[in-house]
């Protein structure tokens, strides 16, 4: 989404003639060359903004956008965005909360699999190996109804 508004909005305001949402949350004029202008639209950009300045303030994120080569902008303004809204959701953690989590349930996934592949393997042998052979001759005499009688 971020692509196609970047794409769109070629300077501040874009075709609405308002402010970026990063201006907007400021509450400044939006200027044309407003670094923040292609990344943040008016609409959901200020709520996004709002976690990115709460986390590392409007400075700081304007002096890292500048440092980065402008292909690469949109990628650091999703991480960004990303970090901040995983901070707001987790202030200790953050992302790395999230990260924690993710290598966790692989871990139990890995597990369960390791389990499942075991236990197919059984059924596999199983179903391949041959039935247990029936004893001919050499089994004890059996007890028969008729027989049974004789004991008894």
């Amino acid at each position: 989404m971020l692509e196609r508004e970047t794409k769109k909005r070629m300077d501040c305001g874009g075709d609405r003639g308002g402010p970026c949402g990063a201006c907007k949350f400021l509450r400044r004029k939006c200027k044309k060359g407003c670094i923040f202008a292609p990344y943040f639209d008016s609409a959901q950009g200020a709520a996004n903004f709002a976690a990115v300045h709460k986390v590392f303030g409007a400075s700081n994120a304007s002096k890292l956008l500048m440092c980065i080569p402008v292909h690469k902008r949109l990628d650091a303004v999703v991480t960004l965005c990303y970090e901040a809204l995983a901070r707001a959701r987790d202030p200790v953690y953050g992302s790395v909360g999230h990260i924690f989590a993710l290598q966790q349930q692989v871990v139990n996934l890995q597990a369960e699999l390791a389990y499942v592949h075991a236990r197919l393997s059984t059924l596999h042998i199983l179903s391949v190996a041959p039935p247990f052979p029936q004893p001919q001759s050499s089994s004890p005499p059996s007890l028969h109804s008729s027989s049974y009688h004789h004991l008894a």
